[in-house]
């Protein structure tokens, strides 16, 4: 479904989370008004844009969302598929409902990547305690199991590190659809951020690089030191490829194990992404206002970096102003949630001219969180 080009349009989005309130604070020098359907109490998007509460599931809240909004996006990808389909059938949703079903299923997921011939890590799916045991045999240790659906920041998820951790990983997860994967042994993760217009004009960011720990990201560093322009070019053309297959429209994110010059896909994130926050003082336009202008199918604007970038997760609490305003080329973004242990409160993006002035800067601002 198309739309015609609007001036001031209405963006509905499904959750209202950190992600929603960027899209809707990006909309605003654009004349975008953003609402955003959210059962939560407590909702980050909801302090700078309107609010429907209420369930993703209630059609008579979707009903609300739909006839009210030019076009309807997502910032939470386990929002019920059927809900966005039906949206569908009344306003323009984008992602397509197809996208957010192959990336809510990791085994639909990697399948999906595998037949399009992008590299994938080697995975079986598990029903039972005999199909596990049976891709153990198959695929080796160590591995790791994972939910199918529902898991993020390392949630759903164990690493079977030997036969003694698999029936403590099994106890945990067993009893709904699990995929096994083998665990790749890589040189760094890497991440892309793609952007696909409704009228099918594409963009890229350049590949960053992720540093996690405990599952959730902590830092990224755009663009990735040491990026080859080949490297660039074959995540370029996996993202191409997918995006083409989905009929996608909107950003899509990435996430790649590297092996020197190889890329095997992790896995895909159909909307914007924590991995690409640097671009909002990173890059001439940000992931956020790229977004909205894809799915409102407007040019896309410039992804060209201002120089060199670090972003850094803000887990569980927020600093105090001596230490934010004692580090050069910083940029503070705050979400206006309670803090709490593990809770992501907000991230810092640090600019830099030279990769020396970025290292000094990360330096000064150690790894953060609790």
């Amino acid at each position: 479904m198309t739309m015609p080009l609007l001036l001031t349009p209405k963006v509905g989005i499904l959750g209202g989370g950190q992600l929603g309130r960027m899209l809707a604070l990006a909309g605003y020098p654009l004349g975008i008004t953003c609402q955003c359907l959210e059962p939560a109490k407590e909702s980050a998007a909801a302090q700078v844009s309107e609010r429907i509460s209420g369930e993703f599931e209630d059609l008579q809240k979707l009903y609300e969302l739909a006839k009210s909004s030019d076009v309807i996006t997502l910032e939470f990808e386990n929002v019920p598929v059927e809900s966005t389909q039906w949206l569908s059938e009344r306003v323009p949703v984008y992602p397509p409902p197809n996208a957010l079903a192959i990336a809510q299923d990791r085994i639909q997921e990697k399948t999906f990547f595998r037949d399009l011939g992008i590299p994938v890590p080697a995975f079986r799916s598990v029903e039972s305690r005999g199909d596990l045991d049976a891709a153990i045999s198959e695929l080796g240790l160590p591995a790791v199991l994972k939910t199918c659906r529902f898991g993020y920041d390392g949630k759903g998820q164990a690493m079977l590190t030997d036969p003694t951790s698999v029936d403590a990983a099994w106890e945990r997860l067993g009893g709904r659809p699990l995929i096994y994967e083998a665990k790749i042994d890589f040189d760094r993760e890497v991440s892309l951020i793609a952007v696909r217009s409704a009228l099918g004009e594409t963009a890229f960011y350049p590949l960053v690089e992720n540093h996690h720990r405990e599952g959730m990201l902590r830092r990224t560093l755009a663009p990735a030191p040491n990026l080859s322009p080949e490297l660039q070019r074959l995540a370029e053309s996996y993202a191409e490829t997918a995006m083409r297959a989905m009929d996608y429209v909107g950003v899509l994110a990435i996430e790649f194990f590297q092996q020197n010059d190889r890329l095997m896909v992790n896995e895909m994130a159909p909307r914007v992404h924590n991995s690409g926050h640097w671009t909002i003082e990173g890059a001439e336009t940000s992931q956020f206002e790229n977004h909205l202008r894809a799915i409102l199918g407007w040019p896309l604007g410039s992804t060209r970096l201002r120089g060199l970038s670090a972003m850094v997760n803000l887990i569980g609490f927020f600093p105090n102003p001596e230490v934010i305003h004692t580090i050069p080329g910083g940029h503070w973004h705050h979400y206006g949630k309670t803090e709490r242990a593990g809770r992501k409160i907000g991230h810092v993006t640090f600019c830099a001219q030279t990769e020396s002035e970025r290292t000094w800067q990360l330096a000064h601002f150690p790894d953060h969180g609790k």
